[in-house]
């Protein structure tokens, strides 16, 4: 007996840890919930509401076979605990495991649930479980990323609001009637029955939360796999997304093969080449198209070549010029001398 009595007295401290752990994080002034304060609690709470849910399993308090009337008021309050553990879990913060928590929360809520259900706590549908493969779920509840929900008939969407308008009348309602008897309670002037009444109105009270937090989750698990599922579709191969060019090996760039023959002559580990060579060589790789190169006469020399550029352009200035005096020749034949001078100035 004396060693019921420990094991349940570390029971209770162990909820009632976890229970203050959540609600410090609930409702702290830290401005994030991923500063390392506040996941220090998230981990320290879990750890005792794990440990108090091992506890609870192993003395076998619950069974889906019993009445509610014959669970005692002491142990009702550990109904509570998967609740608590999902609400806990959710607050974890890391985003490489969130689908990984999303699910574990989840399953704790669902298994609070199911519970609550079985006693007969509250009057709801039990949502389908996340381990449930698609296509085996109850009648009348598909899953978030089903056929029904892919196109919500209107009936479907008044009754869901409906539902959540109900529920949070219920949860205020709740609210106001747990704020009136809980001092009442924990100050241990309360009888039995009024012990039972406050552990039943929050156990119906996170009936809601966990009906809620279990809908978000599935809307948030839809968006994280639909995002996970495009990135891996839309990655290109890593083989073939880059054409692989052989690197340029070095040499002495000259601008005609007389140039390469003496360059050459003094450094034969290094090869020569002249421009035409060069630009012949980039169009086969590819790497220029053929107008880029420059248009040569066949045996011409870069000497000439300028001396004939050079000609040409003093032969268009020659023309330019003419023109010019021409035109002049033109106008003043045409104007006499003053015109357009109004002011007899000159």
């Amino acid at each position: 007996m004396a060693e019921g009595a420990g094991a349940g007295l570390r029971l209770a401290e162990l909820l009632a840890a976890g229970r203050r752990l959540w609600e410090e994080v609930e409702t702290g002034a830290e401005p994030s919930s991923g500063a390392p304060a506040v996941q220090d609690k998230v981990r320290q709470g879990l750890d005792a509401l794990q440990r108090a849910a091992a506890m609870v399993a192993q003395l076998d308090l619950f069974s889906e076979n019993e009445e509610l009337e014959e669970v005692a008021s002491a142990d009702l309050k550990y109904l509570l605990l998967p609740a608590l553990l999902g609400a806990l879990t959710l607050k974890q913060v890391d985003l490489s495991r969130r689908l990984e928590h999303l699910e574990s929360a989840r399953a704790h809520f669902w298994r609070f649930l199911k519970l609550c259900r079985s006693y007969g706590l509250g009057s709801f549908h039990l949502p389908p479980a996340a381990a449930s493969p698609p296509g085996e779920e109850d009648a009348g509840s598909p899953s978030p990323g089903g056929p029904a929900a892919a196109q919500p008939s209107l009936v479907a969407m008044a009754s869901s609001r409906q539902a959540k308008i109900e529920r949070y009348k219920q949860r205020k309602e709740l609210e106001n009637r747990l704020a009136s008897m809980r001092s009442f309670v924990e100050s241990g002037q309360a009888d039995e029955d009024q012990i039972r009444e406050f552990y039943i109105l929050q156990i119906q009270k996170w009936i809601n939360t966990s009906l809620e937090e279990i809908e978000s989750i599935d809307q948030e698990m839809v968006i994280l796999r639909s995002r996970s599922t495009g990135k891996q579709s839309s990655a290109p191969p890593h083989a073939t997304s880059r054409q692989v060019r052989a690197p340029l090996k070095p040499f002495i760039l000259t601008r005609d093969a007389a140039q390469a023959k003496v360059f050459g002559a003094g450094y034969p580990g290094l090869p020569t080449m002249t421009v035409d060579d060069w630009y012949e060589q980039r169009r086969r790789q590819g790497v220029v198209s053929g107008q880029g190169a420059p248009q040569r006469t066949p045996g011409i020399t870069d000497e000439e070549l300028q001396k004939q550029q050079q000609e040409k352009k003093e032969e268009d200035d020659d023309e330019e010029a003419l023109q010019k005096a021409r035109n002049w020749d033109d106008w003043k034949d045409t104007h006499p001398r003053g015109y357009g001078n109004r002011q007899n100035v000159g």
